[in-house]
């Protein structure tokens, strides 16, 4: 996997970044970092990655269960670091599911298979990854 970023220094600093899939996203500071505000930070777009991938797997998982996805929201809260290099210490996701078929055991296997064995995203990240979730059985 591969990623090529560029400075764009026009008023503010940010980089177009495009990847393997040919997507391209601006990358973005605050301005009191010297940006444009233009776009993501880079800390929060591994929050979005980390709860996209964990996402994916749990509507797969819970697929293969033969249960029915209808809405998902997932809610995650990065704390990080006082001191430099800042990283992420602590990441809180909250999992909203509604569905068909669901029940409590599932649910609780879809989110522990995906943070135990199959979101590379949250296992890249040297933080302590902490859960919790709702569901309901429509």
């Amino acid at each position: 996997m591969r990623a090529h970023l560029v400075l764009k220094n026009d008023g503010g600093i940010e980089f177009q970044a495009k990847g393997d899939s040919g997507h391209q996203i601006t990358v973005g500071f605050p301005e009191d970092a010297g940006g444009k505000d233009s776009g993501p930070t880079p800390m929060e777009l591994l929050l979005y990655g980390a709860a996209g991938c964990t996402g994916i797997d749990i509507v797969k998982i819970l697929e293969k269960m033969k249960a029915e996805v209808l809405e998902f929201e997932i809610l995650i809260d990065g704390q990080r670091a006082e001191k430099h290099p800042r990283r992420f210490e602590i990441i809180e996701i909250e999992y909203i599911i509604k569905g068909k078929g669901l029940s409590e055991k599932n649910v609780r296997r879809a989110i522990e298979l995906s943070q135990e064995k199959y979101c590379s995203a949250t296992n890249s990240l040297n933080a302590e990854i902490r859960y919790s979730y709702q569901y309901e059985n429509i």
